[in-house]
């Protein structure tokens, strides 16, 4: 599984570093980094949660 990132959608919410925070940190001025952008199986619902819950819906999957 790969993180996918449209910077042009994400706005800073934040929602996907509560859903998952060892995954997306949030910097205060709004900016994403992806701290495991092929994080490990154990925490695929963790990363399902905040694809499905960034209002933006600025973040997908790719299966490898």
């Amino acid at each position: 599984m790969r993180i996918v990132v449209d910077r042009d959608l994400c706005q800073g919410h934040a929602a996907c570093e509560g859903e998952a925070p060892t995954v997306f940190s949030v910097s205060k001025k709004g900016e994403l980094t992806v701290l495991q952008p092929e994080p490990p199986e154990e925490l695929r619902a963790q990363v399902l949660m905040a694809v499905k819950y960034c209002p933006t819906h600025a973040l997908s999957i790719e299966e490898d």
